[in-house]
């Protein structure tokens, strides 16, 4: 899927708790998929080699997929004729293709090896994990045996999804709705923020009318010319960080210190007291914020898995097994 990129990526809130799913195991699949780290690999390999931007696009989806009930590839439904999946929430419409596409790619390999085995949920969390790897971040366990979620709805969605024109306390209390506290949501904020990418609207306010005075004066005139036409061409987007887009560091923090955060919400995470403390450590300490990426992204990548008779292993991660078929 080809967007034009320039830098930002509207991350969302998210969710974690402790690790308590004695179902998971790291090796679930040794003797029943032994191939199924090979397969994840080689997949993630070459769709980032030839799409640059599918490690952004597919962090965000695996957020977007956690923080509505939980990390179960609910957001990889498809909406039909009955149905109104998560993906036909508003906040939805921009996720980007290319992790979509990932999934599906990996899914036909694995059916293929080892037909039936294979959740979505555990392709999305592994790939996510993956990608974060190969783009320079830190690698963190990604326990397996979790099922695909039965239920995706849009009206699910509202309220758990943080927008890029909220407040730090509504940002707060998102995510201390779902177990994460500050520290962790800055973590997680910091690094999916120095892959991503959003669209010219979520910053909009910022730049046309009277400037947002803590954009940095020169930033904000750049924008204003990269997205002169964002009303007419709704797929302008733009990369957050904008020294190192594309790769995983600490460069976001360093940007929001002189005024480079492009996205409201970011640069919030400088002025507020409750999370400023966290934003000047990973600017100075760039394993800190790796080690603290990591623990958070542990704690998430568990959230409210479905295990069991809770779940279902689906045949195509786009539709539940019993799903009714489409109206002609």
């Amino acid at each position: 899927m080809a967007l034009p990129w320039i830098l930002l990526l509207l991350f969302s809130s998210f969710a974690s708790i402790p690790f308590t799913q004695s179902a998971l195991t790291l090796d679930y699949y040794a003797k029943t998929c032994p191939k199924f780290d090979q397969i994840v690999s080689e997949i993630v390999h070459q769709k980032q080699k030839d799409f640059p931007v599918t490690a952004a696009a597919t962090l965000r989806v695996f957020f977007h997929d956690c923080a509505v009930d939980g990390c179960d590839a609910s957001v990889l439904i498809k909406p039909n004729s009955f149905t109104k999946p998560e993906l036909e929430h508003d906040i939805n419409h921009s996720l980007a293709g290319d992790a979509f596409d990932l999934v599906s790619r990996i899914k036909t390999a694995l059916e293929l090896s080892c037909p039936g085995i294979v959740s979505c949920a555990d392709i999305l969390a592994s790939a996510t994990r993956n990608l974060i790897v190969m783009i320079g971040g830190p690698t963190y366990k990604v326990p397996l045996g979790r099922k695909d979620g039965l239920i995706s709805q849009a009206t699910s969605v509202e309220g758990k999804l943080s927008r890029a024109n909220e407040t730090m306390d509504q940002m707060i209390q998102k995510m201390q709705g779902l177990g994460i506290n500050v520290q962790e949501m800055v973590a997680l904020v910091g690094g999916g923020h120095s892959i991503g990418f959003g669209h010219c609207k979520e910053f909009a306010n910022r730049i046309f009318g009277k400037p947002d005075p803590t954009m940095n004066p020169k930033l904000a005139e750049r924008l204003r010319g990269m997205c002169a036409n964002y009303t007419s061409n709704t797929d302008m987007s733009a990369f957050l960080d904008v020294i190192t887009p594309g790769t995983f560091d600490n460069m976001l923090f360093k940007n929001l210190m002189k005024g480079l955060g492009v996205l409201g919400s970011d640069q919030l995470l400088l002025s507020d007291p409750r999370t400023r403390p966290f934003v000047e450590k990973y600017a100075n300490d760039s394993v800190a914020f790796s080690a603290d990426f990591a623990r958070a992204m542990e704690k998430l990548n568990v959230y409210q898995v479905k295990t069991d008779n809770q779940g279902e292993v689906r045949r195509r991660c786009d539709a539940v097994n019993n799903a009714p078929h489409m109206k002609n």
